[in-house]
């Protein structure tokens, strides 16, 4: 369950930014997550929960945003989405597909309390 491990240092993340800003309480965390990462968004939130026992994202709320997969065919430039993880083009046929969209994992943003 690689949930934990994204957990640990998204509140590791949280913490020193808050401790930046000098904010006393984070109440709403958004992460931005690609489908092709593999997260399950309610074992994230679970390990969220426990991870942010005692830190200064106790009780936060979390958004996961997930983004769908999308691509651009190399052969003639064509951005569509990726349904059912088909990589082939649509215009073209053409299956030498960039993933441009769905690889993302990262902390858009989080609110805080008491902030500085």
């Amino acid at each position: 369950m690689h949930e934990t491990a994204i957990v640990a240092e998204l509140i590791r993340l949280i913490e020193a930014n808050a401790a930046r800003h000098n904010a006393t309480r984070v109440v709403r965390v958004t992460l931005k997550v690609g489908r092709l990462r593999a997260v399950e968004p309610q074992q994230l939130a679970s390990c969220f929960a426990m991870f942010a026992e005692g830190s200064v994202a106790e009780g936060a709320e979390l958004v996961i945003d997930t983004l769908g997969v999308r691509g651009r065919c190399r052969a003639c430039a064509t951005e569509f989405a990726v349904a059912n993880y088909h990589f082939a083009c649509p215009a073209c046929a053409g299956s030498d597909i960039e993933v441009i969209q769905g690889r993302e994992l990262y902390l858009e943003s989080f609110e805080a309390d008491g902030a500085g």
